[in-house]
């Protein structure tokens, strides 16, 4: 166990690691900008879906 935690620290695998943890991020901020964007839109359209199951009329 001592030695596989000597190579996470002294091996360039862990640099690959980070790369990921950064596309990652990258990938969250960008869904999060388009929940953002879209949530009001979605959001109107799932009310207009349940008042037309529940046969309320706009």
């Amino acid at each position: 166990m001592l030695e596989h935690l000597k190579k996470l620290l002294t091996g360039e695998e862990g640099q690959g690691m980070a790369e990921y943890g950064l596309i990652l991020a990258l990938v969250a901020v960008v869904v999060i900008a388009a929940l953002q964007l879209l949530g009001q839109g979605i959001n109107t359209k799932f009310t207009q879906v349940k008042d037309g199951l529940e046969g309320k009329t706009p």
